[in-house]
């Protein structure tokens, strides 16, 4: 399997029945326009598709700032719930790093919800360590 970062609509549409197990909110009929949008911005969004499907899905941003200079952060990882615990996280995950790294990053970060518990301990068998507490404020 491999890794493919999403360029054609055709390609991000195929992504929206993954990604929507993560982010159902997001209507499939938005889904195109709001990843372009985002893509205007940095955002990419790679994908390992099995068996002409795609499984599993990541959007990233290659960003700089004051404490971690540059660094890739993970907007978005999710694998499809009937084939996770296949190894496709893990891979879609070191893929990254690899694409972070081969692009100057020294950091990876990700931001998880507090009830994700099962993601919480994919991300640390994977020697992520949990580094800070995010606060957010409804405006």
């Amino acid at each position: 399997m491999s890794v493919i970062i999403a360029n054609s609509d055709t390609e991000i549409q195929e992504c929206w029945p993954v990604m929507a197990q993560l982010r159902p909110h997001i209507s499939e009929t938005d889904f195109v326009s709001i990843v372009r949008r985002q893509c205007a911005e940095g955002y990419r969004l790679a994908f390992i598709r099995r068996q002409q499907k795609v499984e599993a899905v990541a959007g990233f941003r290659l960003l700089h700032n004051l404490p971690w200079g540059r660094f890739c952060y993970i907007d978005d990882l999710v694998t499809d719930e009937q084939t996770r615990s296949l190894g496709l996280g893990k891979e879609l995950l070191d893929w990254l790093c690899e694409f972070a790294r081969a692009e100057g990053c020294k950091r990876l970060e990700l931001d998880s919800g507090v009830q994700r518990f099962a993601a919480h301990r994919f991300y640390l068998r994977q020697r992520m360590f949990i580094s800070c507490h995010h606060f957010s404020l409804d405006l």
